[in-house]
């Protein structure tokens, strides 16, 4: 297994009481005493559905943790707390916590061939897996949603005819870029990967694979995550979590990979999770990609703290992860119109909740 530049992880080091706070089968709270940061948090992220200027933004769920406790929590409806949402593109973020268990087993490494373990590409041998990590396979691909249906490979891949075996789909595109050289987010990419991973665990542990390296040992117990007809997960998008089970997620996060005195994840994993991918930095107004997770280090989110880092989903899905605010946030929407900003609720989650001393 070849070593991963490693960052400078040291966030955690002067929090030892954070360290000692974490969820058991129930989460600890504490909630915020009501304050005008937290009045202007509600009044952008809930707006009152007869609202015609600020109808896109619905917020379903948002959750917010500090040092291990939860202390702001909010649903649209009753009963939502216990109730799974989709995650859309948050999936792939998932996806990449799964494998990086599998990666810490020795179960592939980064620079291995993607075809070594998925053989629809072997017409492609020279894309790595870490390639695919950083949506640069440089496969031809259309990331276009209702706006563009008829020229959407994700489209074509998640309803028509590539539904039935996603990946096989993905890897019949023909090339477009070299690998490795070119960032375009494809959701053909994230399912490559999750056909890679059932031959690196093997087809005995593979439909157990995340529950068992990650769900289980976090203590998530309502997860649903579908496969498509050929029994491969859909790591682009359809993954299911409550909101408190998906910010454990992120507070695994958060901590490096440590989980109740436990390194879940490997320290060089994490690291590898929260450096961007050169080419994906000028993308104007987005985020950079990590591996398969979204950082704040152009600045896209003005803001947000330069180490905030993100898995994303269509329609507002959003799991933050501020580790030197010791935040996690989740949000789980609906929004249609392209009107909600995430740097917009970044900057009021951080005037709401982070703690003194932590920016």
């Amino acid at each position: 297994m070849p070593r991963l530049l490693i960052l400078s992880i040291s966030l955690l080091c002067a929090l030892p009481v954070c360290a000692q706070n974490w969820p058991s089968e129930r989460w600890s709270q504490a909630p915020a005493p009501a304050s005008p940061a937290i009045a202007a948090l509600e009044q952008y992220a809930f707006v009152a559905r007869d609202d015609a200027v600020r109808e896109g933004v619905r917020t379903d769920a948002l959750l917010v943790v500090r040092d291990g406790e939860i202390v702001y929590e909010r649903y649209a409806g009753p009963g939502a707390a216990d109730r799974v949402h989709a995650t859309w593109s948050i999936s792939k973020s998932l996806l990449a916590t799964v494998m990086g268990v599998a990666y810490g087993e020795g179960r592939f490494a980064l620079q291995d061939a993607a075809a070594d373990y998925f053989q629809p590409l072997a017409q492609h041998r020279d894309i790595r897996v870490q390639d695919l990590f950083h949506w640069a396979s440089g496969l031809d691909w259309q990331e276009d949603y209702e706006y563009a249906p008829l020229n959407s490979s994700v489209v074509a891949m998640l309803y028509t005819r590539g539904h039935h075996d996603m990946a096989s789909y993905a890897a019949s595109h023909r090339r477009a870029y070299p690998p490795g050289e070119h960032f375009r987010y494809s959701s053909g990419d994230s399912n490559l990967l999750a056909a890679a991973l059932r031959n690196m665990v093997g087809l005995h542990e593979y439909p157990d694979y995340p529950w068992q390296a990650l769900f289980t040992p976090l203590g998530i117990d309502q997860a649903v995550w579908e496969t498509d007809a050929s029994g491969t997960f859909v790591a682009s998008s359809y993954a299911y979590l409550t909101a408190r089970d998906l910010a454990r997620v992120g507070l695994l996060m958060q901590r490096d990979g440590q989980w109740r005195g436990r390194q879940l994840l490997p320290q060089a994993w994490v690291a590898f999770n929260r450096t961007p991918f050169a080419p994906s930095e000028h993308v104007a107004g987005e985020p950079a990609a990590g591996a398969h997770w979204w950082l704040n280090s152009n600045m896209a989110w003005p803001h947000a703290p330069r180490s905030t880092m993100a898995a994303l989903g269509h329609w507002g899905q959003a799991l933050y992860v501020l580790p030197e605010q010791r935040l996690v946030v989740v949000r789980y929407a609906d929004d249609r119109d392209g009107s909600f900003s995430h740097d917009a609720l970044l900057q009021r989650i951080v005037a709401a909740f982070a703690a003194p001393g932590g920016q």
